[in-house]
């Protein structure tokens, strides 16, 4: 997973509340389990009408926010089911950072294990926010380490789990967690090994 430490992206904005999963990636688009060639889907029924043609004045569609990193939104975004596509779709546009007044708890956390970082502001604070994304100087900085939104000379602290948090600076997913642990697993096998060799008989 790629690590989240610090950016400085466009901002969307995305006025909409209890924007729901199947809103972020319809229904058609979760035939595969690859997590790539998602961002076609996302945000589909907004972005193309019922003939396949592209809603030009829809927010991703126009610049500068073909380029965007940063969705600002509102209350309970990601609600609906618990569709891990909907990070994927997120990622795959470019997206690495959501920031809202609450969220669906599954999405939240799912944020979490796949590099995006979901952010929780107060609402009168995510309002400031959406205003400087509507702005032609919408440039927003995340300091992850430092927990602070910087956006036009004004800073917003923000709280985030001390655990989600050291794994979004290293990148670590469930795997990459695992993995740290890869030397003591390997010992605990290998000390099985001696003390009940007739478990691995059939595999010597």
């Amino acid at each position: 997973m790629q690590p989240f430490t610090a950016l400085s992206a466009i901002a969307a904005p995305l006025p909409i509340q209890n924007v729901d999963t199947d809103m972020i990636i319809p229904k058609q688009f979760l035939k595969t389990i690859k997590r790539t060639g998602l961002a076609e889907g996302l945000f589909y029924e907004m972005r193309y009408d019922v003939d396949g043609k592209k809603i030009e004045d829809f927010v991703l569609h126009r610049e500068p926010y073909t380029k965007a990193e940063i969705l600002i939104s509102l209350d309970n975004f990601g609600c609906g089911s618990s569709r891990e596509h909907a990070p994927w779709a997120l990622l795959d546009f470019g997206i690495r950072c959501v920031i809202a007044p609450s969220y669906a708890d599954i999405f939240y956390n799912n944020c979490f294990k796949n590099g995006i970082l979901p952010i929780v502001l107060p609402k009168d604070k995510v309002n400031e926010l959406m205003r400087v994304a509507e702005q032609s100087d919408n440039q927003i900085t995340i300091d992850l380490n430092n927990q602070i939104i910087r956006a036009q000379n004004i800073e917003y602290p923000f709280d985030v789990d001390a655990f989600r948090k050291k794994c979004l600076l290293q990148g670590l997913d469930d795997i990459g967690l695992t993995m740290e642990k890869s030397q003591a697993i390997h010992s605990f096998e290998s000390g099985k090994r001696t003390q009940t060799p007739w478990l691995f008989a059939a595999n010597s």
